[in-house]
């Protein structure tokens, strides 16, 4: 299903976009250049933090998800690498320089008002730097695996935890 918050002028043209049936899905399709809108995910990385057995999580300050508590992480901007964007969200959220010790999981997630996400976690470590909320975060802090906060904001988040505790517990 196409979200009309989405196109609806050929950003090449500028001409209307129609819906197509195209390679087995309705698709925006300009009818006189040919551009298509594929409605893509939205990549974002996040990074599991761990210090003696306790994880890394943040309380977001913002919508959506206001209140909640979630991994650090975030989206990945255009001319970035991923490891890159995952460094500085995690720098940005929590003030903390970390190194990244290799790939945790890949999640796919629909429960983000604003996107489908694919979620690529890393592992980390930590480097440097003294934890302090971002401007973005309400807090951020370590917990006990077995003493979570039940509002963890995200199921790609929530999933990871349980692989986490799983592989650990």
């Amino acid at each position: 299903m196409i979200n009309p918050k989405h196109y609806r002028f050929c950003p090449m043209c500028g001409a209307k976009l129609q819906s197509q049936r195209l390679h087995n899905r309705i698709r925006l399709v300009c009818p006189h250049c040919r551009y298509v809108f594929y409605q893509n995910p939205t990549p974002a990385v996040g990074v599991i933090l761990m210090r003696n057995n306790e994880i890394l999580l943040v309380q977001r300050k913002y919508e959506p998800r206001a209140g909640d508590w979630s991994l650090p992480a975030g989206f990945i901007e255009y001319d970035e690498e991923v490891e890159q964007a995952a460094v500085r969200e995690l720098k940005e959220e929590t003030n903390l320089d970390i190194r990244l010790t290799g790939l945790f999981e890949v999640y796919s997630g629909k429960d983000d008002p604003r996107s489908h996400v694919v979620l690529i976690l890393y592992r980390g470590e930590i480097i440097g730097g003294e934890l302090r909320a971002g401007d973005d975060a309400i807090t951020a802090r370590f917990f006990p695996l077995d003493q979570l906060p039940e509002n963890i904001a995200f199921c790609c988040h929530r999933q990871a935890i349980e692989k986490l505790k799983s592989d650990i517990l």
